[in-house]
């Protein structure tokens, strides 16, 4: 049997890892629609969302690794979670999509690691993810964002279409000033040619085999490993009720409304409403695909100040982590903001439930 093709998608926070990912879908079924495409996704928080949005889009298997970081304290579990995906799924190929925290190159060196010992898998290349609208405010920030544009055999510049294009340039130059030679191609809204994703061979990631110099040629020791991770601080949010209770929509919106970019990077839920909501931008003219007064199960992703809610599909199994919960919601915060959102989270009536006779139970978690 041929070793697995792996492709490693990276990039920070809300930079568009998943959209680049399930719009890879429609193309690989158009060209073979026998074609078993499997993701190992690493999420931060303790409840699984993008992964089970990929789920319910044709990903023909799914592995989580939740509330860690893939390249450092969750980096024993890779192999067992290749292999369990290798033996359940067969894929055709296999998609990693980090936590935005991952540092690629101590990912890639595993995965060549375990292609060495195992001959079950072939590193193909990293691609990082690039926010162009809002990378310029964490790139000055965060060691992180910069690593996972250096480290990379292929850059996807993602927005580029809602900003100038001096933003644009002055991005480019940013990545310039890494003084790598890396190729770079511009999504259409999320969206890359399949074969330019998958297929890249790539040269920087298949020869990792040790952690390069960083910060002026001194090693990325173990402990700095788990010192990125302090970029971000993590809340985790439950809010329980009686049987066939639903979040009041109208308040939730108005949390999302009120989160501001440099204080909050991600929002992600899996909840139940019998709300009309709707995604950001869409026209409130038009009535909404879900009737209101209905209860629907939304997988709701915010970032930078933008949102979708996604219908879960009924017949998908839904994780563990939100199974029977009227909402499981994972805040990704920049640092010292966990103390402020726990307390506007908890008194600010922000997240109730439909109800007005209860407001449910809620119980907001610092996990990270």
């Amino acid at each position: 049997m041929a070793p697995i093709p792996i492709t490693i998608i990276t990039g920070f926070l809300g930079s568009g890892k998943t959209t680049l990912l399930l719009n890879l879908i429609p193309q690989l079924r158009a060209a073979n629609p026998n074609y078993r495409l499997a993701l190992l996704k690493n999420e931060f928080g303790d409840v699984a969302i993008d992964s089970q949005l990929a789920s319910s889009s044709a990903v023909s298997g799914v592995q989580e690794l939740l509330n860690g970081c893939i390249c450092c304290n969750l980096v024993g579990q890779l192999s067992t979670a290749l292999a369990e995906l290798r033996s359940t799924v067969a894929p055709d190929r296999i998609v990693i999509e980090t936590s935005g925290s991952a540092f690629p190159a101590t990912l890639a060196i595993e995965v060549n690691r375990l292609a060495r010992e195992t001959g079950h898998y072939t590193l193909d290349g990293v691609v990082s993810v690039i926010d162009v609208e809002n990378w310029k405010g964490y790139e000055d920030t965060s060691y992180t964002a910069r690593i996972q544009a250096r480290y990379t055999d292929l850059i996807v510049f993602n927005k580029w279409e809602v900003c100038d294009e001096r933003r644009f340039d002055d991005c480019l130059d940013r990545v310039g000033d890494l003084e790598v030679d890396v190729a770079w191609v511009k999504s259409d809204k999320g969206r890359v040619p399949v074969d330019v994703i998958f297929g890249i061979d790539g040269g920087l990631a298949r020869t990792l085999t040790q952690e390069p110099p960083t910060n002026g040629g001194h090693s990325h020791d173990h402990s700095h490993n788990h010192d990125h991770q302090s970029e971000v601080e993590v809340l985790s949010v439950t809010l329980t009720g009686k049987s066939g209770a639903s979040v009041n929509g109208t308040k939730l919106i108005a949390l999302l409304k009120s989160a501001l970019k440099d204080e909050v990077y991600r929002i992600k839920s899996v909840l139940t409403t019998s709300s009309a909501v709707r995604s950001s931008g869409e026209d409130e003219s038009v009535a909404p695909v879900t009737p209101s007064n209905q209860p629907t199960r939304y997988i709701l992703n915010w970032a930078f100040g933008r949102w979708t809610f996604t219908p879960l599909d009924p017949e998908t199994v839904e994780h563990s982590s939100s199974h029977q919960i009227v909402l499981r919601m994972t805040l990704i915060l920049a640092r010292y903001e966990s103390v402020k959102w726990t307390k506007k989270l908890e008194t600010g009536g922000f997240l109730e439930l439909q109800d007005d006779d209860t407001k449910g139970e809620l119980v907001v978690a610092r996990i990270s």
